[in-house]
């Protein structure tokens, strides 16, 4: 996957976690980010990756929002790959 389309799902998770009152409250209260961040920083690969992060936290908000979106169940774990690049260490 490239930069840009691991970028793009990014967006598209970040857009169906807006979407959804029970989940976005708890994202900005784990990242400390506020409503205001969400658009500022939308184009930050590292706040994206954020955003996958906590979406790959639970294997259900995975499935909610790749049906929502027309996703690979795998695919916001691969754009997460790709935007955290090669330095993190993976322990599994």
């Amino acid at each position: 996957m490239k930069q840009s389309s691991a970028e793009t799902v990014a967006l598209e998770c970040l857009a169906w976690l807006a979407g959804h009152d029970d989940l976005l409250p708890v994202f900005l209260g784990a990242s400390g980010a506020s409503g205001d961040d969400l658009r500022a920083r939308a184009t930050e690969p590292a706040f994206l990756a954020s955003v996958l992060e906590f979406l790959t936290m639970d294997d259900a908000w995975v499935v909610r929002c790749c049906d929502a979106r027309g996703l690979a169940y795998e695919t916001p774990m691969q754009a997460l790959a790709v935007l955290q690049g090669r330095g993190r260490t993976h322990w599994t």
